[in-house]
């Protein structure tokens, strides 16, 4: 079910001031829009061309952000029959081809055939542990190019601890209860 207040702004690219919707589906909560701008003025000179990896796509936003700004494929994965649903339903509506949906656990996803990415997002629920896994399966499993770039957004009181050596933070900041981190793979 989408609730009228279920929408996303995209707010920059192609499809700047269009909305998005997403499924009222319990712990699904879009990257606030302040917090899209900071990350996608980190990005600037990142997304155009970039092949972009949303784990966790939940309402879409931010694979839909990097698209309408000229990401050349992206790819969404979530595990919720509903939100993929209403992620093709939004793709259909931009007639985003670039984007590509996939309903599929994140864990089994990445357990197939890798393909790097330079540019990933990863947005896990919160309170579940998954973001360190999944940084790691990430980089195990090569699914990251080289000098690829990862956005984590966790909770804020959660410690970052056990991410790659070989990886450099570039960017963090706190709003409200979201703590964000832009990370280059070197």
């Amino acid at each position: 079910m989408v609730s009228v207040s279920n929408k996303v702004k995209i707010i920059g690219g192609e499809w700047r001031s269009r909305n998005i919707v997403f499924p009222d589906v319990e712990g699904l909560r879009p990257t606030p829009i302040r917090v899209r701008e900071t990350l996608f003025n980190w990005l600037q000179h990142d997304v155009l061309a970039s092949r972009c990896l949303d784990l966790y796509a939940g309402s879409g936003a931010l694979g839909v952000e990097a698209a309408s700004r000229g990401a050349k494929h992206v790819v969404q994965v979530d595990n919720n029959a509903q939100v993929c649903r209403q992620l093709k339903a939004n793709t259909e509506l931009l007639s985003a081809t670039q984007i590509k949906i996939v309903q599929q656990d994140v864990f089994r996803f990445l357990s197939g055939d890798a393909e790097p990415f330079s540019l990933v997002f990863l947005d896990p629920p919160f309170g579940k542990g998954l973001a360190l896994q999944t940084l790691n399966w990430l980089e195990d499993k090569m699914w990251l190019a080289p000098h690829a770039k990862i956005y984590i957004e966790v909770e804020k009181q959660l410690k970052l601890e056990g991410i790659p050596s070989h990886w450099q933070l570039l960017k963090h900041k706190v709003a409200g209860e979201v703590a964000y981190h832009l990370f280059e793979r070197s």
